[in-house]
């Protein structure tokens, strides 16, 4: 590689990781623990044990479940109705007015066959939220989810420039070598891109789609205003009902036209998802890929009546397929522990960034070092 190209590729590297570096840092560490959240929940309490129900019982009416939930928050609104994959429990998001936001909801976790209330713990509360606020948008909303877009994207472009500066000087040294006879800073020097090197698949992966899951908020609008506008408009000389259709009829009639598919949850008129005149029974299949890919069923809240079926556009569904790949819930714990030894060893490779960094020498010294730092394991040159 020539010179010049070598320091661009220097400058490029050492740019974008000195931006997004502590940024990066505070990602892994806040990460980490989301990774197990569901763990974690049911060890402190925030999720509760749900007895199985009794051979041969019959689900509780949706429509009685929404009015117990309702009984617990007086004056609010039903936003949401959705069921747990896991355990036989349903929740209910309520809210003062259906435009609510996620932080100003309340949740009420019911068990699906006795209709009894849970004592479960608010969703917008606690440690694991606070974490959760932090990894997606540090408590200011989309500006905030776009600027650690953008330092995921930094992130990826330092992760490709790191490859392409290290790597034909590492392939001249068996792999794992850690030059601890040489200076400490070239010992760090090899520990950072071994560790880059184990963690490159997973964190360029992990970098891009965390990047295409903080636009999720403006697909999302996008698609509301494309698809779900073009039904909304058929109603727009119509007023909203006061008067709602049993959602639990809703449900079945969602069911018997997606006979291959669950319901995954379903969005009340207003809150964004089904415009103001629909129940938005969102369905999605049984299986670790097909579970995160939904088929919305748009059913007419003052008559109950189907009324249309839309295909989510590309753009969404690669959305929600790159959320199981960025956390790693698909596969069961193994791959849970395994993302959370990535994350550990990518902190490896931040931290030992920040300390080349803090001992760096000037830029032409840098890319001496790297010209020289394939032979010095072979005694042509010191370091």
């Amino acid at each position: 590689m020539q010179r010049s190209t070598l320091k661009a590729w220097f400058l490029v590297h050492k740019w974008t990781s000195l931006v997004c570096t502590l940024f990066l840092l505070l990602l892994c560490l806040t990460g980490l623990p989301l990774v197990f959240w569901e763990e974690i929940s049911h060890l402190t309490g925030a999720d509760p044990e749900v007895e199985a129900a009794a051979p041969g019982a019959q689900p509780a009416n949706i429509d009685v479940l929404v009015e117990k939930a309702l009984a617990k928050y007086p004056g609010d609104v039903p936003l949401f109705f959705g069921w747990d994959d896991h355990s036989p429990s349903v929740y209910v998001n309520t809210g003062a007015r259906p435009d609510t936001p996620p932080p100003e909801m309340h949740t009420a976790v019911l068990h699906q066959y006795t209709g009894e209330v849970l004592p479960a713990a608010q969703f917008n509360e606690g440690v694991m939220y606070f974490l959760y606020r932090l990894h997606t948008d540090v408590f200011v909303g989309l500006p905030g989810m776009l600027f650690l877009g953008a330092m995921a994207l930094l992130f990826a472009v330092a992760i490709v420039s790191g490859l392409v500066l290290y790597g034909p000087f590492m392939r001249k040294l068996p792999f794992g070598t850690l030059r601890t006879g040489r200076s400490r800073r070239l010992a760090w020097l090899d520990l950072h891109n071994v560790l880059g090197v184990v963690t490159l698949g997973w964190a360029f992966v992990v970098g891009i789609t965390g990047a295409i899951n903080t636009l999720a908020g403006p697909l999302e609008q996008a698609w509301q205003a494309e698809q779900l506008g073009e039904f909304a408009a058929r109603y727009q000389d119509r007023p909203r009902s006061a008067k709602l259709a049993s959602l639990d009829a809703a449900v079945a009639t969602a069911r018997a036209s997606e006979p291959d598919m669950v319901p995954a949850f379903v969005s009340f008129p207003g809150t964004g998802y089904s415009g103001n005149h629909h129940y938005g029974v969102f369905m999605h299949g049984d299986t670790p890929l097909t579970e995160r890919l939904y088929r919305p069923v748009l059913i007419d809240a003052e008559t109950g009546e189907l009324t249309a079926r839309p295909e989510l556009p590309g753009y969404m569904t690669t959305l929600l397929l790159s959320q199981p790949l960025h956390f790693g819930d698909y596969g069961g714990m193994p791959l849970k522990i395994l993302w959370a030894l990535l994350d550990l060893l990518t902190i490896g490779v931040l931290v030992s960034g920040l300390y080349l960094w803090f001992k760096r020498g000037s830029t032409e010294a840098r890319v001496t070092e790297i010209e020289r730092s394939g032979l010095v394991g072979n005694g042509e040159a010191q370091a």
